[in-house]
C-alpha cells in the first residue's frame, strides 16, 4: 500500500535471492510470503526504457495515469510454495530463518506475519524527501493549486491569490463533483484552519486594511471579499462564490473592470482582491486586555511554603516587562490582584493611595457583585509599587480556619471573571493554587471515574464547568492555571475551564528541585507573553453545493458548526472543519473555502482575518486520492475522535479508525488505481504511504484506549485537551515522535549539521547510542548500556553507565478502570538537565535541546531514560511502530490487516 516509488527508493539494492522479475509475479492468495516486502511495477509488463536522462513515464518510480498509486509486491519466499486462497481466511506463514533480515529487530516490532517492518512504508523517509523538495524553497499558494509541502517542512510561501497551507489546509485538494462520488473515496472531505497561523519570518507580512477603504463582501451570507468572486457589469456588480448571488458594488467603491467580466482595474493595489489572506482594521475600538492574577493563600497553600516562590516569580516578570525592550506597550497594560482562601480578597492599587486597600467578599456562593472601583485595574507603570507590596507580604500571611479539604478552583475563576465584566473588559486570568482539589457542582466522584464501566464518561466536564467556561467565552477571559501541587487522581479535574477558554493547566509536583521551578518561570513567562486573540469569533463559509456539517477543536459548541466563538486563541490552535455535499458542484468554477476570525487585540483594536482557500473538482476518484496528504488526514481523524469520545465508546471510535481506512484502500484499489495488480500486492496513494502507521498511532493512543493501563484519569484528560488544539506539524510529530541519533565525539559531528531521524521502532535503538525522542510535550533522552566512555564524558561528565544519574519516581493512581479493587502503578523516568561542557558534542546536544523546547507549546522536562531501567516503558510508549505496552499492534501487524480486509471487502 504505498504510491510510486521515490528516486532515493529506486537505489535500493533487490534481496539477494529474489531477482526482478519477482516483482511482476502474481500471487494468488493475498500476503502469502509477506516477509520480505519489496517496491514492484504495477503492470506485468516490462517498462520501456528511456530515452538518456529522462525518466520513463512508465517507471515504476514515476506518477502516470496508469499507476497513480505505488505496489509493494510480496514476491515468492525462496524454496517455499504460495498456497491458494481461501475467502474469509487470513494464509498462514512460517518464514525461513535463513531468509531473515539480518538488522536486529526489538522483540515488539517483529510481525506474527512475517512482514520485515524496515521494509514497509516509512513515515520518516516521507518527510525527508519532501523537506529535500521544498525545504527553503518558495511556495506559490495560488487558486487550484497542487498539493503544498508538508506541514512538517518549512518553506517560504508566497501568497498567489489563496490562502497560505499554514492557515488553510484541505485533505484533499481536489474535491468530488457530487456526493455519491465522495462516498466512493471513503475519504473525509474536511479543511483544518489555522486562523493566526505563524509566518516565516522573511514572508511579506500580512497586509491590513482599513474598514471604510476595503471593499465589502456579499450582503447575503455575509462572506468577505476575496478574489474568487467574478464581476458583471463592467464592475457593477459581483458573484458570491459562496452563495452564488449578486451583490451591488457601492458608488464609492466602484471600479471599471478588464472587460465585461475580467478583474477590476485596481486588483493589484487592493489585498483583498487579490490576496488569499488579508486583514481587516475596524473603526470600533473596544477595551485593551488586562492581566488579572489569582494567588491561594488557604491554609494548605501557606504550609506547602510555594508561595515565596512564587511571588517572587511574578514580580521578577512584572519587572522584565517594563525594563526590556518594547516595555512601552506592557506599561500601559492594566494589572488586577486578588487572593482567595473560602473568601476572597480584592485589592485597590490607585496610585493615589499610600498603600493598596483590601476588599474582602465574604459571600462566595451566589453570583458576586462587586463594587466599580476602576482602582482594581491599574497600568503596569502605575500600580507595580503597590503590588510588589502586597506580593511581599502574601508568603506572611497567618493562615485562618482549617481548609484541609480543600478550596473549589472555581472560586478565584468566578471572581476574577466578576472583576472583569464590573469592568467590561476582556483579559488573561492567572490562577496559583496549592490547595487539595474538591469537587464541586455536579463532578462526577473519583468512584465514577473508576467505577463504571462508560470509559466515555471520564472524558465529560461537568456542567459547573460548562457553564463557567461560557461565561468567560462571553466575557473573552482566558484562564491559565498553576497547580502547585500534582494530583493524578481523588479530585475533579481542574482543566476543563482553561482549556476551553483557550488558556492552559499546568502541573507540578510541589515545585520540588530547581528543574520544576526552572519550568514553572518559563512557563508563567510564555503564559503572559504570548500574543492571543481575544472574543474571538469564526465564521466559515462554503460553496454552495457544500456545507460545514462539523467543526472540531478545543471550544465549548454552539448551535451552529459554521461560527465558533472562543475566549482567546494563539498561534496554534487548529480546528477542524467538516464538509459536506449538498449539491452537484461545477468542475469549471472549483471550490471556494472560507474562514473569517473577527477578534480584539491586546491594546483593544478590532480587526478580521481573512483566509480563502479555492480547490478544483473532479468527477474522478483518482484525482482525488492523488491530492491527498498523510499529515493533513491524521490532524482531522485526531480531532474528530478525541471531540467524540465525549459521546461514544472507545472501541468504537478505534474500530471506526480502523474500518473507516480499510474502506478506503479498497476503494483506491478498486476506482483510483488503473494499473493491474495481484490480490498480494499491496497499493496506497502517493500521498498516503505514512498514513497506515499514523492511524495505528492514534488508535493506540492512550486517549482512545478501553483500559487505563499506566495512565491516570488525569492525564489522559489533560493530553486529550493538549492534543486537540495542535496544529498538522505538531500533531505529526505528536503521534509519530522525532527520534533523533546524537552525536558520539567531536570528530564526527558539527553542531550545525543536522541530525537525521530514524524510524520510531526499537530496532533504531543501538545499546553503544544515546538517542533523543521529540514530541510538542514530551523530551526524552535514551541512552544504551554501552555508549562509549568518552561520551558519556563529553555529554554527562560521568565515566562510566553506572555512574550516569537515572532513576525513577514510582507514582500510585488509586484505582483501575477495569477493576476497582486494584490499584495502579507508574514508573516515571526522572527529569535532569545537560551539564554545560565546553567540547563539541555538548554544545551540540544542548543547542538541539534548546532549538526543539523553543517550539514546543510549553516547558517541557527533559527526561533520562537508561538501558534497562523500569522507567523504559515511558519510551516504548513512543515507538508507535512497535507493539505498545498498553495494548496495540504493531505496524506490521496493522498493515497487514488492512490490507487482508481491503482485499476481502473487493471480493
Amino acid at each position: 500500500m504505498m504510491d510510486v516509488p521515490t528516486a532515493n527508493q529506486s537505489r535500493t539494492p533487490f534481496p539477494q535471492w529474489a531477482g526482478p522479475s519477482s516483482f511482476h509475479t502474481p500471487l494468488c492468495s493475498p500476503l502469502p510470503g509477506f516477509q520480505h516486502l519489496n517496491l514492484g511495477s504495477p503492470s506485468d509488463q516490462t517498462p520501456p526504457c528511456p530515452p538518456p536522462g529522462q525518466t520513463s513515464p512508465w517507471s515504476p518510480y514515476s506518477c502516470h495515469p496508469g499507476a497513480c498509486g505505488s505496489i509493494l509486491s510480496p514476491p515468492y519466499v525462496h524454496g517455499t510454495q504460495s498456497p491458494p486462497y481461501t475467502p474469509g481466511a487470513i494464509p498462514q506463514f512460517v518464514p525461513d530463518a535463513q531468509e531473515r533480515s539480518t538488522v536486529q529487530q526489538s522483540p515488539n516490532a517483529e510481525s506474527r506475519y512475517g512482514l520485515d517492518p524496515e521494509l514497509l512504508p516509512s513515515a520518516v523517509e516521507v518527510m525527508a524527501d519532501d523537506r529535500a523538495q521544498w525545504e527553503g524553497k518558495v511556495f506559490v499558494s495560488e487558486p487550484f493549486c497542487p498539493l503544498p509541502p508538508l506541514p512538517t517542512t518549512t518553506c517560504i510561501v508566497e501568497d498567489g491569490g489563496s490562502a497560505s497551507p499554514n492557515a488553510m489546509r484541505s485533505t484533499s485538494y481536489c474535491v468530488p463533483c457530487d456526493g455519491p462520488t465522495a462516498l466512493l473515496a471513503r475519504l473525509p472531505l474536511a479543511t483544518l484552519v489555522t486562523p493566526l497561523a505563524k509566518q516565516n519570518p522573511i514572508e511579506t507580512p500580512l497586509p491590513v486594511c482599513a474598514e471604510e477603504v476595503c471593499v465589502k463582501g456579499c450582503r447575503w451570507c455575509g462572506a468577505s471579499m476575496c478574489a474568487a468572486v467574478s464581476w458583471e457589469d463592467c464592475g457593477q456588480r459581483f458573484y458570491c462564490p459562496f452563495c452564488g448571488k449578486l451583490t451591488e458594488v457601492p458608488w464609492q467603491d466602484y471600479q471599471p473592470t478588464d472587460g465585461v467580466g475580467g478583474a477590476r482595474l485596481d486588483r493589484q493595489q487592493r489585498p483583498e482582491l487579490h490576496m488569499g489572506s488579508y486583514e481587516v482594521l475596524h473603526t470600533r475600538q473596544g477595551e485593551a486586555a488586562v492581566l488579572l492574577l489569582a494567588i491561594d493563600v488557604s491554609a494548605a497553600a501557606l504550609r506547602c511554603g510555594h508561595l515565596e516562590f512564587v511571588t517572587q516569580q511574578i514580580l521578577t516578570l512584572l519587572a522584565s516587562l517594563l525594563s526590556e525592550e518594547g516595555g512601552a506597550s506592557w506599561s500601559d497594560v492594566r494589572v488586577g490582584l486578588l487572593t482567595y482562601d473560602s473568601r476572597v480578597q480584592l485589592y485597590d492599587l490607585s496610585p493615589a493611595l499610600s498603600r493598596p486597600h483590601m476588599l474582602v467578599l465574604a459571600e462566595t456562593e451566589e453570583e458576586m457583585q462587586l463594587p466599580a472601583r476602576e482602582g482594581l485595574l491599574v497600568p503596569l507603570r502605575d500600580c507595580i509599587d503597590s503590588v510588589t507590596s502586597v506580593l511581599q507580604l502574601i508568603p506572611q500571611f497567618s493562615p485562618e480556619g482549617d481548609d484541609s479539604t480543600g478550596v473549589p478552583v472555581e472560586l478565584p475563576v468566578k471572581a476574577g471573571l466578576a472583576v472583569l465584566q464590573t469592568l467590561a473588559c476582556p483579559g488573561k486570568l492567572l490562577v496559583f493554587h496549592a490547595a487539595p482539589l474538591i469537587e464541586t457542582g455536579h463532578a462526577q466522584t473519583s468512584s465514577g471515574f473508576f467505577g463504571s464501566n462508560k470509559t466515555k464518561s471520564i472524558f465529560q466536564p461537568p456542567e459547573a464547568a460548562v457553564s463557567l467556561a461560557k461565561a468567560c467565552v462571553r466575557q473573552g477571559c482566558g484562564v491559565h492555571l498553576f497547580v502547585l501541587s500534582q494530583q493524578d487522581v481523588g479530585g475533579a479535574w481542574p482543566g476543563h475551564v482553561p482549556y476551553l477558554t483557550g488558556g492552559e493547566l499546568y502541573s507540578y509536583n510541589h515545585l520540588q528541585g530547581d528543574l520544576d521551578r526552572e519550568r514553572f518561570s518559563r512557563n508563567l513567562r510564555r503564559a503572559v507573553q504570548a500574543e492571543v486573540a481575544y472574543q474571538a469569533e469564526l465564521s466559515l463559509f462554503v460553496s454552495k453545493g457544500l456545507r460545514v456539517s462539523g467543526c472540531y477543536g478545543l471550544f465549548v459548541p454552539g448551535p451552529s458548526p459554521s461560527q465558533v466563538v472562543m475566549a482567546t486563541l494563539d498561534w496554534q490552535t487548529t480546528l477542524a472543519v467538516e464538509l459536506a455535499h449538498s449539491s452537484a458542484l461545477d468542475e469549471t468554477k472549483g471550490v471556494a473555502i472560507q474562514a473569517v476570525l473577527t477578534y480584539a487585540t491586546r491594546a483593544g483594536e478590532r480587526r478580521s482575518r481573512v483566509h480563502t482557500l479555492t480547490l478544483r473538482c473532479s468527477p474522478h476518484l483518482q484525482d482525488t486520492f492523488r491530492q491527498c496528504q498523510a499529515q493533513t488526514l491524521l490532524t482531522f481523524y485526531c480531532k474528530k475522535m478525541y471531540c467524540a469520545v465525549l459521546e461514544r465508546p472507545l472501541q468504537e471510535l478505534r474500530e471506526e479508525l480502523q474500518t473507516d481506512l480499510t474502506e478506503a484502500l479498497a476503494s483506491y484499489r478498486k476506482h483510483g488505481c488503473s494499473a493491474s495488480v495481484s490480490t498480494g500486492q499491496l497499493v496506497l496513494p502517493q500521498g498516503l504511504r505514512a498514513l497506515p502507521v499514523y492511524v495505528n498511532s492514534l488508535r493506540k493512543s492512550e486517549v482512545l484506549l478501553p483500559g487505563l493501563r499506566t495512565s491516570s484519569v488525569h492525564q489522559r484528560l489533560q493530553q486529550r485537551c493538549q492534543v486537540l488544539r495542535l496544529d498538522a506539524s505538531a500533531s505529526a510529530a505528536h503521534f509519530y515522535p522525532l527520534l533523533l541519533p546524537l552525536p558520539m565525539s567531536p570528530a564526527n559531528h558539527e553542531p550545525s549539521v543536522p541530525v537525521e531521524a530514524l524510524r520510531c521502532s526499537g530496532a533504531s535503538l543501538h545499546p553503544g547510542g544515546v538517542y533523543l525522542m521529540h514530541t510538542p510535550h514530551t523530551l526524552l533522552l535514551w541512552v544504551g548500556a554501552r555508549v562509549p566512555a568518552v561520551t558519556l564524558a563529553e555529554l554527562f561528565h560521568v565515566t562510566c553507565f553506572s555512574s550516569l544519574l537515572s532513576g525513577e519516581v514510582v507514582v500510585r493512581f488509586q484505582k483501575s478502570l477495569d477493576s476497582p479493587q486494584k490499584y495502579l502503578t507508574c514508573r516515571c523516568a526522572l527529569q535532569t538537565k545537560l551539564p554545560v561542557l565546553d567540547n563539541a558534542s555538548s554544545v551540540g546536544v544542548r543547542s538541539l535541546v534548546h532549538a526543539l523546547d523553543s517550539e514546543a507549546p510549553c516547558a517541557r522536562e527533559l527526561l533520562l531514560v537508561k538501558q534497562g531501567d523500569a522507567c523504559e516503558e515511558l519510551l516504548q510508549r513512543h515507538l508507535v511502530e512497535d507493539k505498545s505496552p498498553n495494548g496495540g499492534a504493531s505496524y506490521a501487524d496493522f498493515l497487514y490487516h488492512l490490507h487482508v480486509n481491503s482485499v476481502r471487502l473487493l471480493q
